[in-house]
C-alpha cells in the first residue's frame, strides 16, 4: 500500500527505476507468492482456471500502462492486478477471477470484461434461453451479498434483440463483470487468502453460467 501511494505521487520512470527493488520486494514477489499459494484453493472452485505465478505472461498483470491510445502518459499502473483466467483464455478478455489492490479502491471481481462480439452474442443468447436461471443468479443471496454487476452498457438495445425483452437492460451489457469492493484492511488482513477464496466461491454460480454460455468447461 505504501509503495502504491508513493508511486501515485511519483509516476515517472526515473523514480520507478530508483525504487525498482522496492517494487520487487513489496509488490511483485508477494503477489507472485499469493498466486502460487492460491493454486489449491482455485482448484477447489474449478480445475479449469489457472494460477500462473510468472513475472511475465502469468496471472500477475504488468505494471506498465498501455499509453498508445491514451491522453494520460503516466507510465505505470497504480494497482496490483491479478487475474486467474480460464485455461482456454487467450487474453484479459476472457472469463476469470480477479483481485484488484489499490489504496482506497480495492475490489474482488469475477466474470468477463470486454468480450469479443461472438462471445458477447453467446452470453446474450444464453440469457434469453436461460431466463429463469439468470434471474436466480441475480437474486442469489450469497452472490448478491458481496457482488454487484458492473461495467459498460449500450445506450440502445443490441441488434437482433427485442427492445421490450424483460431482461433488455442485461442484454445491453458490454461487460459481464461482478464487482465486490473491499477495504485496505481486508487486503492487509492475515486471512486475506481465505477471504478471497470465500468471495470467489460466492461467485461460483455466476461463473458457471458464463462458462456454460461460452461452452467452456467449469
Amino acid at each position: 500500500m505504501t509503495f502504491l501511494k508513493q508511486l501515485a505521487q511519483n509516476n515517472q520512470r526515473d523514480w520507478f527505476n530508483a525504487h525498482k527493488q522496492d517494487y520487487e520486494d513489496v509488490v511483485r514477489t508477494p503477489a507472485l507468492n499469493f498466486i502460487s499459494d492460491f493454486t489449491d484453493e482455485l482448484m477447489m472452485i474449478s480445475p479449469h482456471f489457472q494460477a500462473r505465478p510468472k513475472k511475465i505472461g502469468g496471472s500477475l498483470m504488468r505494471i506498465y500502462r498501455d499509453m498508445r491510445f491514451s491522453k494520460d502518459k503516466s507510465p505505470y499502473k497504480l494497482n496490483i492486478g491479478i487475474q486467474f483466467r480460464h485455461e482456454r483464455a487467450k487474453d484479459v478478455h476472457s472469463p476469470g477471477f480477479y483481485v484488484h489492490i489499490e489504496p482506497g479502491n480495492n475490489f474482488i471481481g469475477a466474470g468477463i470484461w470486454r468480450p469479443d462480439a461472438d462471445s458477447l452474442g453467446s452470453i446474450r443468447d444464453w440469457i434469453c434461453e436461460k431466463e429463469s436461471l439468470w434471474l436466480e443468479i441475480k437474486k442469489d443471496k450469497v452472490f448478491n451479498k458481496l457482488f454487484s454487476l458492473s461495467g459498460d452498457s449500450l445506450i440502445r438495445p443490441p441488434k437482433g434483440y427485442d427492445k421490450n425483452h424483460p431482461l433488455i437492460e442485461d442484454l445491453k451489457r458490454k461487460d459481464f463483470i461482478a464487482i465486490a469492493p473491499v477495504t485496505n484492511k481486508f487486503v492487509l488482513d492475515k486471512d486475506f487468502r481465505d477471504d478471497v477464496f470465500s468471495f470467489f466461491s460466492a461467485a461460483d454460480i455466476y461463473m458457471q453460467f458464463l462458462c456454460d454460455a461460452l461452452e467452456l468447461r467449469y
